[in-house]
């Protein structure tokens, strides 16, 4: 495998509160999206990733072993938001793969994203967590008023704002020449996959291929943090 990762604060925010893990040891990667007033949505992304790093760690060949990581980073992160004052309320999303034993799990909450890419074609396997979607699904609005709903940004399904959360599960069968493609909204919301499909078509390396992806969010206005991590099979 191939890994790249690349995170920008952007062109609106002041802070990043992005974060992303990439252990080849325990064959894991995420992505995680913070939220939350001052510091508390880069203290609650990179609770996630810690928090998730040290259960696979002691737990990682179990069954059922990404779920409850994601889970265990719920509720550090949620015991936190009720013990410090100024971490109340945060939360964030996160979009982790786990890679071992000859299966790829993702496990999936928020409005991050995981996209397959095979064949010149970009399938995306998560579900946002989001308002918006949820609109979507039911038929209340269309994919194109998505796009520019005043709501798109409310997250319907985070880690540490209440004391349990119910985390997607996802395996998708990898072949060789696959790719795995996670990002936060910063990137998804101003990049379509097509364009993904093509900087990585076009570019010979991750590291070009997400420096042009993170280049055109920055061109289109670059209004939240931007995280990007390729998994090249």
């Amino acid at each position: 495998m191939r890994i790249e990762a690349i995170s920008e604060t952007g062109l609106v925010r002041k802070e990043n509160e992005d974060s992303y893990l990439i252990n080849d040891r325990l064959g894991l990667f995420a992505v995680a999206d913070g939220m939350g007033g001052h510091e508390a949505g880069e203290v609650a992304s990179r609770l996630a990733v810690k928090t998730l790093e040290e259960s696979m760690s002691a737990n990682g060949k179990n069954d059922g072993a990404l779920a409850l990581a994601i889970q265990a980073a719920n509720r550090e992160i949620y015991r936190q938001s009720q013990e410090k004052q100024d971490l109340a309320g945060m939360g964030t999303t996160i979009t982790a793969v786990h890679c071992g034993e000859g299966k790829v799990f993702i496990g999936h909450v928020g409005d991050s994203r995981a996209y397959l890419i095979r064949n010149s074609q970009a399938t995306l396997l998560t579900r946002d967590h989001s308002l918006v979607s949820e609109l979507v699904r039911s038929g209340h609005i269309s994919e194109e008023e998505a796009e520019t709903h005043p709501h798109r940004h409310i997250v319907t399904r985070a880690l540490g704002t209440e004391p349990g959360v119910e985390v997607d599960i996802l395996s998708p069968v990898i072949e060789q020449g696959d790719r795995l493609f996670l990002c936060t909204d910063g990137l998804s919301n101003l990049v379509k996959p097509e364009e993904v499909v093509l900087a990585i078509k076009s570019n010979d390396s991750p590291a070009a291929a997400l420096e042009k992806l993170k280049q055109l969010a920055l061109e289109r206005g670059g209004f939240d943090n931007i995280t990007a991590l390729l998994i090249e099979f």
